[in-house]
């Protein structure tokens, strides 16, 4: 399996998947899954979802987590046969359990959104809590808006952001361009960390080089309280922080 990565990697499918095949035909999980990856995405073999979807029934059914998601997402947008929103639900939620960080994010999205299935607001947070403990910057953003919601209920006049802001530093720092935006509106506004204008357009700017939609919606309001002298500053800071940290002599 290693070496197959190793190919993969490079480019090298045809290698790759003439060690996969035998692997899952004997039914080895990951080699099922995989193979219905190339399959998706057309690597080493012409795309074709149907048989993406085989290869992933038989992945899931051998208990491979990574299976279970991706075959999880075909459910969910009927691809490669029928959709099936209760068993993509199902196959999230067995891939959640057995640790898939993705597929915990993508279970805790579905769950707080509650559009393809019933909104669930206490299990969206479990899965969201164990996917930001695996370091996924989109759950910790959620975390942070779900504790927005809670302090707004509590006091919708004056709401403690601080713990929203706090995921929101999180997720930003973890590279999630909506946590990025939402920091830079908490910095804006003073809600939950200091007023900030410069670091509130940094991290706009951050998010906007993200494609987060959420920056769109602060992004001019606040770049016109700005004078050029801290617009310049902000641009700097991104600057800094894509260059990183420069090695002592």
């Amino acid at each position: 399996m290693r070496s197959a990565l190793v190919a993969a990697q490079k480019g090298d499918y045809d290698t790759a998947l003439s060690i996969w095949e035998p692997l899952a035909r004997e039914g080895h999980g990951r080699a099922q899954n995989n193979i219905g990856a190339c399959f998706i995405d057309g690597l080493g073999v012409e795309q074709n979802l149907e048989l993406a979807r085989e290869w992933l029934e038989l992945s899931a059914d051998s208990g491979d987590p990574v299976g279970q998601r991706n075959l999880a997402r075909l459910c969910l947008k009927g691809l490669g046969g029928a959709q099936d929103t209760t068993r993509a639900l199902e196959l999230y939620r067995l891939a959640s359990e057995a640790g898939d960080a993705p597929a915990q994010e993508m279970l805790s999205f579905l769950l707080f959104e509650g559009t393809s299935v019933p909104s669930d607001p206490a299990e969206s947070k479990r899965w969201a809590t164990a996917a930001a403990a695996q370091g996924i910057g989109s759950a910790m953003t959620r975390l942070g808006l779900m504790a927005h919601l809670d302090a707004v209920s509590a006091a919708p006049t004056a709401p403690d952001d601080s713990e929203a802001a706090n995921w929101w530093r999180k997720a930003a720092e973890a590279g999630d361009p909506d946590g990025q935006a939402l920091l830079g509106a908490a910095h804006h506004l003073g809600a939950g960390v200091p007023r900030d204008r410069v670091a509130a357009f940094a991290w706009l700017l951050r998010a906007k080089a993200g494609n987060s939609p959420l920056a769109d919606r602060f992004f001019d309001a606040v770049r016109a309280t700005l004078s050029p002298e801290e617009e310049a500053a902000a641009e700097r800071r991104v600057s800094m922080a894509e260059e990183g940290p420069t090695p002592a002599p």
